[in-house]
């Protein structure tokens, strides 16, 4: 039996809106204290301090199913749920992922970014674009009508025509009330099937896109996964709110352009 879907009413959705507008303030902070240098223990720490005391916010990741942090921390061939580590500080040469998770008034929202340092290799900067780009391929899907499977086939084809490959254990759902709701969003996948779209639905994509085999080994600790062939891997997300004649991106990031906020058909 299918799980039920959440649609959001309107009210909802404002406290979602301000949940998202909120977690692109984080990234802005989170911009300035990704430096070369910095340890990733002290980032999660001040991303928990500005939610917390600035936002008065919650992160929600902190102690979900156990999880001991605030963030996600996925260096080079992590593929995603890397945690902070005292002893790890970013290199000249690391592609990090960042992944946050904000709870305000009860709405949830999730989002995450690859920084690129400056020294990092082209092939980890050209797969930094792909993942980014794979995203919004997703993103292009989400309108009232469309079919998830469209979603996932249009980020699987865009990487695969790019010679890189899609992660399939892991991929985004629905959010709101709690951090994982239905329906699953697979990241490939055949077009015209799945689950019919509605207005109402808020849903996270981030597909994650490794460089070489799309094979993925979760590490003793339980949650870190690395790439089996130990090639680089990159992640974007955002959430996603679809509206009436499209999609909302409800975390848009202050660097992105304003105009991607809304996409209408």
């Amino acid at each position: 039996m299918r799980p039920e879907v959440s649609i959001k009413t309107g009210y909802e959705i404002q406290h979602m809106r301000e949940s998202g507008r909120l977690l692109a303030n984080v990234f802005a902070q989170l911009d300035q204290w990704m430096v070369i240098g910095a340890n990733t223990l002290e980032i999660n720490q001040r991303v928990e301090q500005y939610i917390c005391h600035e936002l008065s916010a919650r992160p929600a990741s902190l102690g979900a199913y156990g999880y001991p942090f605030a963030i996600n921390v996925s260096p080079n061939n992590v593929a995603c749920h890397g945690m902070p580590d005292e002893e790890r500080n970013i290199l000249s040469s690391d592609i990090v992922n960042i992944d946050i998770t904000l709870e305000k008034n009860g709405f949830i929202v999730d989002s995450n970014k690859t920084y690129v340092f400056p020294d990092a290799k082209e092939d980890a900067r050209r797969l930094t674009d792909i993942a980014y780009q794979a995203m919004w391929e997703g993103i292009k899907q989400v309108r009232p009508g469309n079919q998830l499977g469209n979603i996932g086939h249009a980020i699987q084809t865009f990487v695969e025509a790019n010679n890189c490959s899609v992660v399939r254990e892991f991929c985004g759902h629905g959010i709101g009330r709690v951090l994982h709701e239905a329906p699953q969003i697979l990241h490939y996948g055949l077009p015209h099937t799945g689950l019919v779209l509605q207005e109402g639905m808020t849903f996270t994509i981030e597909p994650v896109v490794n460089l070489g085999t799309n094979r993925v080994i979760t590490l003793k600790d339980g949650w870190t996964v690395v790439t089996c062939d130990d090639s680089l891997s990159a992640q974007f997300e955002h959430t996603i709110l679809v509206t009436a004649s499209g999609a909302e991106v409800l975390t848009l990031r202050k660097e992105e352009p304003q105009d991607w906020r809304t996409f209408t058909y």
